[in-house]
């Protein structure tokens, strides 16, 4: 949101005051408060008859330092409020006053305020460093032409400094220049709406930023003052945390330490995914033909997902088998189990007015309802709608209840769609307020969901496929990328949103390989197998057509078939980075900025990324085969032709459709699994240790299936050869070059 008309006026109707002159500071246990008067101060005439900003320094965790700015501190506080797990005592701030200076310092992270200057806060890094200020304009509140009340917060853009994060975004990679709204929308992956809206961004510089807002967070990244990054609320204070590093990653560790590290999902939801699609029909012989091809064609599979017309229409959500379409549900799953498959259910958090439980969902109090106490409901998507209120406990057991049943038929997860267009002109039952509750609607419904899947199949063994979160959702794996098209463009825009979404705290993502929207060109749709196959997630789904590899050649089958063994044989090293991102917060998909930081042509690339720490993936987006890529410094290795290449430099390749840029880092020690045929089998049985060229005092340890270390590897160069030796459970395996 602009409040400004150029640098010297304010927008029509727009009244805006600034911190500006600091009257008093008050000191606490490893915490200060500065009162800031909104213009100069010279007599004391001018302390009558004006604002007073109050503004608080603090640490909720080792490295990180809060602000919080207020205007008028006795507004209601109604919530929702992001559950963060603050550590005051480990992270305890240490205050330190010197004549005019004011310092806090938490970790390798300072915070300074000079009294004898105009208001300001300079954060410095471990060495003195400034990483970024508030500085003019910086900390203030502005009234709108409607009469709302929004409180602003700036921080300083230094030269060449970049932003990048705030969620799953498909606008540009790098945010500079763009206007963002965090604020929940089902806009597909084409437009400037996200389905994924985090109020964190990380800079270039090796800090990052979290405001600690779940309601609309309007964002203008050197938009409106192009020195700075302005965020604002429409509130009486706002609150944000400055996150030290120094480098990207540690500053996704502190990020994902206060607001919750990935679950680590279960090995068995690393294969291929394959869906009914959407509008497409589909009975239990199209499943159990879908099936018997795979199988066929030697493409293992690992997961069945049953979409919306599981259900009967018009019904939706009502957890019940259409038994037209479906007669014996209990016994099809069983078919599928006894196959080696998992089944996931698509589900929503909305209750159609045909279905059977809306009656019993309104008679308990389940549903949002409107001020008048009217149910909340309206046609679009399905007829006579309403929404679930999972501030309700009871609701919330009520509906795991539903799901409970199916858990029990022989479901094994859910794809938790939907929750993005929730209405701000209800009431919740706990009185939550509907501006924050649209964003954090989708903690509340995913978080139901998971920790049912938890709690009924233990930990390790939940997962979802998700679409709309909040900060905090990494919690809850996987998220996808939600309804792109089937053309090579969207190809390319799912990346970026996925790499946006890897540097907001995600550890897992996933997208609908062959696009959902239309019918791929088989060109397009075997260039997605390669790039989804090289994902965290991979499935295969679409709205109008299905995506059986076979309905786009034979090419297309041996394609998928190539790239679903290699994922099986790369599970050591994949369920390796997994446990990382779990234990740390660290993406199973890197943009490269996350690895190579101070290479400044890492920077700006969103078309490329690294599949854990040493696997670089190029996916190709032309149906040519041509592709322009990036190596960092180093002797690389193509993983499936054993060529090398020296960077730093840029590359242009050629790849058929079963190949495309996937090298392995200098100096890397790569496990892969002798087992291609599944993604949870017993990796640790008949190892390959990949070596480099210049693999050396290279370290890895593989874990089993529960995410527990296993063995240790380690390689030592002795001449021309490498020694491995290893430490743990694996004792038969063998090393060879890339």
């Amino acid at each position: 949101m602009k409040f400004t008309d150029g640098f010297w006026l304010m927008r029509e109707g727009v009244r805006a005051s600034y911190a500006t002159d600091v009257r008093d500071i008050r000191e606490g246990e490893g915490r200060f408060t500065a009162y800031a008067a909104v213009h100069r101060v010279r007599e004391r005439g001018d302390t009558l008859n004006t604002p007073l900003v109050t503004v608080e320094c603090f640490s909720p965790a080792e490295g990180v330092i809060g602000v919080r700015a207020t205007h008028h501190a006795g507004k209601a506080a109604h919530g929702p409020e992001f559950s963060l797990n603050r550590d005051e005592t480990a992270g305890a701030g240490i205050l330190k006053r010197e004549g005019t200076l004011t310092e806090l310092t938490s970790g390798p992270l300072t915070v300074r305020l000079d009294t004898d200057k105009p208001w300001g806060l300079e954060f410095l890094d471990a060495d003195g460093q400034r990483l970024t200020a508030v500085e003019r304009r910086g900390t203030g509140f502005a009234t709108a032409p409607d009469g709302s009340h929004h409180m602003i917060g700036q921080l300083a853009l230094g030269v060449g400094e970049y932003i990048y994060g705030l969620g799953e975004r498909f606008t540009p990679y790098v945010k500079n220049g763009q206007n963002v709204d965090i604020w929940q929308a089902d806009g597909g992956t084409s437009s400037e709406q996200a389905y994924k809206n985090i109020p964190f961004h990380l800079s270039s510089r090796g800090y990052g930023v979290f405001v600690n807002h779940p309601g609309k967070v309007s964002y203008e990244i050197g938009s409106e003052s192009v020195g700075q990054v302005q965020f604002s609320v429409q509130d009486q204070s706002i609150e944000y945390y400055v996150i030290a590093g120094p480098t990207p990653k540690d500053v996704l560790r502190r990020y994902t330490g206060l607001t919750g590290r990935p679950a680590l999902p279960p090995a068995w939801s690393f294969g291929l995914w394959l869906t009914t699609s959407f509008c497409t029909p589909y009975d239990e012989e199209t499943v159990t033909a879908f099936v018997d091809g795979m199988a066929e064609r030697d493409i293992p599979l690992g997961v069945f997902h049953f979409d919306c017309f599981w259900m009967r229409e018009y019904q939706w959500t009502d957890f019940r088998w259409d038994p037209d379409v479906f007669p014996d549900p209990e016994g099809m799953l069983r078919r599928l189990r006894e196959r080696g498959l998992k089944v996931s259910v698509w589900i929503n958090p909305y209750i159609a007015q045909k279905s059977e439980l809306f009656a019993e969902a309104v008679a308990q109090g389940y549903l949002v309802r409107r001020p008048n106490g009217d149910i909340w409901q309206w046609d679009l998507w399905q007829p006579g709608m309403a929404l679930v209120d999972f501030t309700n406990p009871a609701a919330r057991e009520w509906y795991a209840g539903q799901l409970r049943t199916l858990l029990d038929m022989g479901v094994d997860c859910f794809k938790t769609d939907f929750g993005e267009r929730v209405p701000t002109d209800v009431v919740w039952h706990d009185g939550s307020d509907p501006e924050r509750m649209h964003n954090y609607y989708a903690q509340l419904y995913n978080s139901t969901v998971f920790e049912l899947l938890e709690k009924e199949r233990g930990p390790g063994q939940a997962v979802l496929f998700a679409r709309s979160a909040t900060a905090g959702g990494q919690q809850f794996p996987v998220h996808w990328g939600g309804d792109c098209f089937a053309s090579l463009g969207a190809m390319a825009e799912s990346l970026r949103g996925g790499l946006s979404l890897s540097l907001s705290g995600f550890g897992f993502w996933s997208h609908d390989i062959g696009g959902f929207e239309g019918t791929p060109d088989p060109a397009v749709f075997k260039r997605w197998l390669a790039f989804g196959l090289l994902s965290s997630h991979s499935r295969l789904h679409g709205n109008v057509s299905y995506r059986v590899p076979w309905a786009f050649g034979e090419e297309a089958v041996d394609v998928a078939r190539k790239f679903t063994l290699l994922k099986h044989r790369l599970m050591p090293y994949l369920y390796g980075a997994a446990v990382e991102a779990h234990r740390t917060g660290i993406p199973v998909m890197r943009p490269m900025l996350l690895d190579f930081p101070d290479d400044p042509a890492c920077r700006t690339l969103d078309r490329q990324y690294m599949l854990g720490p040493d696997l670089l993936v190029a996916p190709v987006f032309t149906a040519e085969g041509d592709v322009e890529f990036y190596v960092p410094e180093g002797t690389w290795t193509h993983l499936l032709t054993g060529e090398t290449v020296q960077g730093p430099a840029w590359r242009r390749e050629t790849h058929g459709f079963d190949s495309l840029p996937l090298y392995v880092r200098p100096g890397a020690l790569l496990p892969l699994g002798a087992d291609d045929q599944r993604p949870d089998g017993d990796w640790l049985k008949d190892l390959t240790l990949l070596v480099t060229p210049d693999t050396d005092g290279a370290e890895i340890t593989v874990p089993d299936l529960d995410g527990r270390p296993a063995t240790v590897f380690r390689a030592v160069r002795d001449g021309e050869e490498v020694r491995v030796t290893s430490e743990g459970a694996a004792t038969t395996f063998r090393v060879r070059p890339v």
